[in-house]
């Protein structure tokens, strides 16, 4: 796009904290700290220090040395204190991703990666009970919304140094990708109930973003086909890219007016690339138009990451104010395990991402909604877009008699004008004929007393009048044609509900269909049962690893039982290990039913999506004929004002011709006389 425009972002409230028996200048400087990257680095430093000393004192829960330490919950207000320094040390973290996101989402748009960063590091790191704030839904929520909001901010630079389109389009639909995930977690029931009335802002956005950068995509692929000068490549990702965008288009109602400054001017882009793109291949190109499915879907480019975070880096955390404390072996060897923990919990991670690329690869490639696999239920409702134009007309019952009344009138007087051309025409004719009878009489050409005043004038002004006639003729064909196209549908919009209904093309299923259909809407209920149940079980195994705490047994054990001692420590993951590997190998079985069902499905998906174009057109010309209306009222005046001007001056031209006929047969009967 030849400039940016930019969405809004969302950012996170900073928690506010309460009670905590540690030094009270420390913790005012910790917990109140300014809203910029200096704030961030007195996090930074704060977090670490906790880490020093709990690595060295007691207190975590249900240590001899834990106190009390008070947080507010973000979205109920709520005062919620644990006797566990680890619950300072993830309020602290969670206010570093939630500073950075507020940096994020000004104008300068950096810092999004470090929020990511922070809040991975909490999710994976510290328990996700303390609050539900920092439950493990509302952290992998908040981070996809960084990692998505970061790689926005990588495709409006993208854009601005003019990189490659296929490039572009890779980026913005990696930002879709993230906002599909975030979206997915926004409407997980449990999720919703966490974050309360904010939900139904952020999924709103959210789900507008991702139509929109959708949008921004096909824009890119449109680009890049023109490009290549495959010219019927271009029109079709260009009319998605516009499809995506309305839909955009729809989702934002209420949003501020920076967003819809924003659709309005991808509105005029994306619409101007269309229309041009749609002319050139009708006009010239002829090249064939193909079906989106059939086109290579764009794969996303990941090209952010969450920072890491290393609370103990001494590049970060200054010095470690406790490091003259007498180190505990006993922390040594619970580092050791922490690190056996996080092998096992790789191992897993990467058996069940490598799971999840195939199943995501997988439901991208059959593109199947189990929402909307049927859409049925659309065709039982008028659509608002349409309900809404029928209640405008509903209060404007002679829209359509104003309309033939209006071009009545205006045929009339182009009949007058047309009529009075014509005389004057066969006047001058036959004044012409006259003349040349009169010559061959004569046998030549007498001197003439004097020619009749105005004639030739006449003659010249009469073919000025047929040329305008003749250019406002093709205008008011063209108008009444118009007229005639969108009559009858004006009529539709104005009369009963029911007739509008039924003018709507609707689906028909056979019994088979519907058993086609139910069949595979099961198997898509499995596939999803078959994600939930491995998320479980992956929180699960998060939540025991981050309980497994055996400290006070490394006390008690010799160094060089150590090695026996994590092995046996390590048994208690097995059953856990166990229900994975059986949901992981389920998967195989699921996704061949599933194509099966998908085969089946081919047809019925075919009829549908026939019907569904046919009864989004039929709702697009209804919309477009009540949007012609006023345009036509308008045209409609400007040509009856056009020929009452020109039947005037006409009618005026008549009469002189009608004289000067006069006075020319006259002439010509003195020549007789002579």
């Amino acid at each position: 796009m030849e400039a940016v425009p930019r969405m809004p972002m969302i950012w996170l409230d900073l928690k506010e904290a309460g009670e905590f028996a540690f030094n009270a200048a420390v913790k005012k400087s910790a917990v109140s700290v300014p809203r910029d990257f200096e704030g961030c680095s007195t996090l930074r430093k704060y977090l670490g220090q906790l880490h020093f000393l709990q690595s060295r004192i007691p207190m975590g829960h249900g240590q001899d040395a834990a106190v009390p330490v008070t947080w507010t919950e973000i979205f109920s207000g709520k005062a919620v204190t644990h006797e566990d320094i680890k619950y300072e040390q993830a309020c602290v973290l969670y206010n570093l991703g939630a500073l950075h996101s507020m940096l994020g989402a000004m104008d300068k748009r950096v810092s999004e990666e470090c929020a990511a960063g922070a809040f991975t590091y909490l999710r994976d790191h510290f328990p996700h009970s303390y609050s539900v704030d920092m439950s493990h839904q509302i952290l992998s929520l908040n981070i996809n919304l960084m990692l998505g909001q970061a790689q926005e901010c990588l495709l409006e630079k993208s854009m601005l140094d003019n990189r490659k389109s296929f490039l572009v389009a890779r980026i913005s639909a990696q930002v879709v990708d993230y906002y599909k995930e975030a979206c997915r977690a926004l409407e997980n029931s449990e999720t919703a109930s966490l974050l309360g009335k904010i939900q139904k802002d952020w999924k709103k956005l959210v789900q507008m973003k991702i139509y929109y950068f959708a949008a921004v995509a096909h824009l890119h692929m449109g680009k890049q086909a023109e490009e290549q000068q495959k010219f019927g490549e271009r029109v079709i990702y260009f009319q998605s890219a516009l499809d995506k965008l309305n839909e955009a288009i729809k989702l934002a109602k209420g949003q501020p007016d920076t967003v819809q400054e924003a659709l309005r001017f991808t509105m005029d882009v994306i619409g101007g690339k269309y229309n041009s793109a749609k002319k050139d291949n009708d006009f010239i190109y002829h090249e064939a138009v193909p079906a989106l499915d059939t086109l290579q879907s764009v794969k996303g480019a990941p090209l952010v990451k969450a920072l890491p975070v290393n609370p103990t880096d001494p590049a970060v955390t200054g010095p470690d104010i406790f490091a003259k404390l007498v180190p505990m072996a006993a922390h040594e060897a619970s580092s050791l395990y922490s690190e056996e923990k996080a092998k096992l919990l790789r191992d897993v991670m990467a058996k069940i991402e490598a799971k999840n690329e195939v199943l995501d690869q997988f439901m991208d490639s059959m593109q199947l909604d189990p929402e909307t696999v049927d859409n049925l239920d659309m065709y039982n409702h008028i659509p608002p877009v349409l309900m809404e134009k029928c209640a405008a007309l509903s209060v404007r019952p002679d829209t359509v008699r104003n309309l033939v009344q209006s071009m009545q009138v205006l045929s009339g007087v182009f009949t007058d004008v047309e009529a009075s051309l014509t005389e004057i025409r066969d006047l001058l004719e036959e004044d012409e004929a006259q003349e040349r009878k009169l010559q061959e009489l004569l046998g030549r050409v007498p001197p003439a007393p004097g020619s009749p005043p105005g004639l030739a004038e006449v003659s010249k002004e009469c073919s000025k009048y047929v040329e305008l006639h003749e250019k406002a003729s093709f205008t008011n064909t063209e108008l009444h044609r118009a007229m005639n196209l969108h009559l009858g549908n004006l009529r539709l919009l104005g009369g009963p509900l029911e007739q509008v209904r039924a003018a709507l093309p609707t689906p028909t299923l056979s019994e088979d269909d519907k058993q086609v259909l139910q069949n595979l809407k099961r198997i898509l209920a499995k596939v999803q049962e078959m994600r939930d149940q491995r998320m479980s079980l992956e929180q699960q195994l998060r939540e025991m690893i981050q309980k497994d705490d055996i400290t006070t047994s490394l006390v008690t054990t010799d160094r060089s039982e150590m090695k026996k001692l994590f092995e046996e420590q390590l048994k208690k993951y097995d059953q856990l290990k166990v229900y994975l590997e059986q949901n992981l190998a389920a998967q195989e079985n699921v996704l061949k039913a599933l194509t099966d069902a998908n085969v089946k499905y081919a047809a019925v998906r075919k009829a549908l999506a026939e019907v569904e174009h046919k009864w989004n057109t039929t709702v697009q010309t209804l919309v477009a004929s009540y949007e012609a209306y006023e345009d036509l009222m308008k045209k409609s005046q400007e040509g009856k004002d056009f020929y009452t001007d020109l039947e005037g001056k006409v009618a005026k031209l008549l009469e002189r011709a009608r004289a000067a006929c006069q006075a020319s047969e006259a002439q010509r009967q003195q020549l007789l006389e002579r």
